[in-house]
């Protein structure tokens, strides 16, 4: 009868009745409200054995309702979820704050001598007199010991480049030509260097090149195709006037002491 009675209850509930999500004791629960679709069960639940059942499958049910709650909004970034992946954070040492935090005495440095002290202790690479080790190695030169590449002069373009420009014949290949044409795009400090034709690759095509420099295999190519090289001066550097003044005293001293020399 119990059996009999816990099975219509579960079938009528999922047929006709929203998830359950009562967490509280099933004993108290209003026998208007639940047992009245019942007419078979106006007998006391106590009675029936009822009681245990009822409440291990609410306690399931709503058990089941929350873990589906839960699973559906895992994956979901919101304002009240977000925060650093745990361990990613550790909390400061607290020290000279009582020996119970751990770095109370002597703060983790130590009881005497010169690195528990302020101010900057010893410094690097001393080893108490001896000779330190960056000086007993011998010496790196060049790249391996660190030299600079050091910073372009030029900004490069070579003639396969110029031959893939598409310039016809008779046109004159610059700074300014091959900017147009997409082929440098200078940014930066590179802006203000000046243009260097490298030999790679051939042109076939003859043209009037101005630039500030030509590698001997580009000058080479260019001159057996005929094309016409322009070399550009180069910007002069700054002098002060009156440092101008006295060069051209000395230059106008050492011409009248030549000319005095030769008669």
């Amino acid at each position: 009868m119990a059996m009999a009675a816990i099975s219509a209850l579960s079938i009528v509930a999922s047929n006709s009745l929203n998830p359950c999500a009562f967490k509280g004791n099933a004993g108290n629960v209003r026998r208007g409200s639940l047992f009245a679709s019942f007419p078979r069960l106006q007998v006391p639940h106590t009675k029936l054995g009822l009681r245990k059942h009822i409440q291990i499958g609410v306690i399931c049910q709503a058990g089941a309702t929350v873990t589906e709650t839960s699973s559906s909004s895992i994956g979901r970034f919101r304002l009240d979820n977000l925060g650093p992946q745990r361990g990613s954070r550790k909390r400061n040492k607290r020290k000279g704050r009582g020996h119970a935090a751990g770095q109370g005495g002597s703060c983790g440095f130590g009881m005497r001598g010169q690195k528990s002290r302020s101010g900057p202790g010893v410094r690097h690479g001393f080893e108490g007199g001896q000779m330190p080790l960056y000086r007993r190695i011998p010496k790196l030169r060049g790249i391996s010991g660190g030299m600079g590449a050091g910073l372009p002069k030029y900004v490069p373009v070579n003639l396969e480049d110029i031959e893939a420009a598409g310039f016809k014949d008779g046109e004159e290949v610059s700074l300014e030509s091959l900017k147009s044409k997409g082929l440098i795009n200078p940014s930066g400090r590179e802006r203000r260097l000046p243009l260097k034709i490298l030999g790679d690759g051939e042109l076939t095509k003859k043209l009037t090149i101005k630039a500030r420099a030509f590698s001997s295999s580009a000058k080479q190519k260019l001159e057996s195709n005929g094309c016409t090289l322009i070399t550009l001066p180069g910007r002069k550097k700054w002098v002060k006037p009156s440092v101008v003044k006295h060069l051209a005293r000395a230059d106008e001293y050492f011409a009248r002491k030549r000319a005095e020399a030769s008669n």
